[in-house]
């Protein structure tokens, strides 16, 4: 095999010769870092989270993926000396409606996106769906009129 040979198989499997790394999913990193912490019998360091996903990933790649999160509002934070110590807020299902939030957020006409996004839900659900806006335990207010294009999220913040 000629240099050049290598030099391609090597830039294309991003690094053992040869190699074909594997293209992680959009958040799979977010989402295994929250599941780690979430197993974790406290609150727990970065290099604790790195080691419990197996100690390949980067120490900044990890201490990247906890700032995101933390931003979001899925995990906290407290000092510990010169570091931090996290703790998972909320769960993957948190997370994924965080995702799902932030989308809508970006889209100017907001009926529109949820129309097309519940009209391309299964049967079943769009019944469970149903269920969960007409469950009578949930607090948000129903029925409540707004103009379009102005509405509030459950904690009173207009979007």
């Amino acid at each position: 095999m000629t240099d050049q040979e290598h030099d391609r198989d090597r830039s294309v499997g991003g690094g053992e010769w040869g190699a074909r790394a594997r293209r992680r999913g959009q958040g799979e990193l977010e989402a295994q870092v929250l599941s780690a912490l979430r197993v974790a019998p406290g609150p727990e360091t970065a290099a604790w989270v790195r080691a419990h996903l197996g100690g390949t990933l980067a120490y900044t790649t990890v201490m990247t993926i906890l700032t995101r999160l933390h931003a979001k509002g899925v995990v906290t934070r407290e000092r510990a000396g010169r570091s931090f110590l996290w703790t998972a807020a909320a769960d993957e299902a948190g997370l994924a409606a965080h995702r799902m939030r932030r989308v809508l957020d970006g889209e100017t006409d907001r009926e529109a996106v949820l129309m097309s996004f519940v009209s391309g839900l299964s049967a079943r659900d769009e019944e469970l769906l149903r269920a969960l806006l007409n469950d009578p335990h949930d607090t948000a207010p129903k029925g409540r009129s707004e103009p379009k294009g102005c509405t509030e999220d459950r904690d009173g913040r207009e979007n």
